[in-house]
């Protein structure tokens, strides 16, 4: 079934599709840049951008351009110092696209037939925001991104208001709930992200 879904998508979608791999934070907690940390002989860095560029041909990096440039497409925040959510808002402001995948770079063991399927859904649904809602909460940093959510986004960061999920209240959702995920024969697990070098340690040994 995954399959088939995943066929269909590539059939139907691609082409109204972008995608961003969110790489701008300061990676405090790790002691040293995560996106160029090496996880089964590649950096972060490229494994988001391969996970990326399997479902769009349209990938760019959101963070710093002269960092970044040499990687491939670079996308800077219009208001920077406010997370996750003026990435988000930065990747949306840049985008024609009707589907917008926003990937956090410190998700490496994310799925393609994943993203296949979470952007299947959101172009059989209405909903502003398409997204798990698994492995302890919303995954807001693994999601489709409709353009509308810019007229969210925008206010909340004009007021220095950066949680992402604060504004679900505000728009349709389409939330892909852990029981859903497990009839489709994927794991909750996958949405972990390394923050510490405890956390990359234990990532390490298990993709050895």
């Amino acid at each position: 079934m995954i399959v088939v879904i995943a066929a269909v998508y590539h059939q139907r979608v691609q082409q109204d599709t972008a995608a961003f791999v969110l790489a701008g934070g300061k990676s405090t907690r790790m002691g040293a840049d995560k996106a160029f940390r090496e996880l089964g002989g590649c950096t972060l860095l490229a494994r988001a951008m391969e996970l990326a560029g399997s479902v769009s041909e349209d990938v760019r990096i959101v963070g710093d351009r002269e960092k970044f440039l040499p990687f491939g497409r670079v996308v800077e925040d219009v208001h920077s110092g406010h997370g996750p959510l003026g990435g988000i808002h930065a990747a949306l402001a840049t985008s024609s696209a009707a589907l917008n995948l926003v990937l956090a770079v410190d998700m490496p063991f994310v799925e393609p037939m994943f993203l296949s399927y979470l952007l299947s859904q959101a172009s059989r649904s209405s909903a502003v925001v398409t997204l798990p809602c698994a492995g302890g909460g919303w995954q807001p940093l693994c999601a489709v991104y409709r353009l509308e959510f810019l007229q969210a986004a925008e206010p909340a960061l004009r007021k220095g208001r950066n949680k992402i999920d604060a504004l679900f209240d505000q728009m349709e959702v389409r939330a892909l709930r852990e029981e859903e995920l497990g009839r489709m024969g994927f794991s909750a697990a996958m949405f972990r992200n390394l923050n510490t070098p405890e956390e990359f340690e234990r990532a390490r040994a298990q993709w050895r």
